[in-house]
C-alpha cells in the first residue's frame, strides 16, 4: 500500500513540475574563461650549466641565492646537493622524490 502511495505521489509531483515550467526560458550565456594566474618571474629558478670534461654541474638560483646543485658525473647516476635550511650548508640527495634513506648494513655474508 505504501509503495502505491509513493508511486502516485512521484507521478503527481513530476506532472506538477512540468505544468509550472515557464515557456520563455533562454539558454545561459557562455561562461567567461578563467583568469590567467600572474607568474612572478623572480620566483623562476635561474639555471647555470657548467661542463667540466664529461661531468655536468647545474646550479639553481632564486633571487641570486644558490639553493640546489645537480651533479651529473661521466660515470654513475646524477645526485643533488640541497641547501634545505638556507644556511649555505649543502646535503647530498640521490633522489629528490624520496628523501628518506633506510640504513642498510651487511650483517652476515657467505
Amino acid at each position: 500500500m505504501r509503495l502505491i502511495v509513493a508511486a502516485v505521489f512521484c507521478i503527481a509531483l513530476s506532472a506538477y513540475a512540468q505544468s509550472n515550467r515557464p515557456n520563455d526560458l533562454q539558454p545561459l550565456p557562455e561562461a567567461p574563461p578563467p583568469p590567467q594566474p600572474q607568474i612572478d618571474q623572480s620566483l623562476e629558478p635561474e639555471v647555470t650549466i657548467i661542463k667540466r670534461g664529461e661531468e655536468t654541474v647545474e646550479e639553481y638560483r632564486v633571487n641570486g641565492r644558490l639553493y640546489m646543485i645537480k651533479v651529473t658525473p661521466s660515470h654513475g647516476i646524477p645526485y643533488y646537493l640541497l641547501d634545505e635550511n638556507g644556511t649555505g650548508r649543502f646535503s647530498r640527495r640521490d633522489d629528490l622524490d624520496n628523501p628518506v634513506k633506510v640504513p642498510m648494513w651487511v650483517i652476515f655474508q657467505w
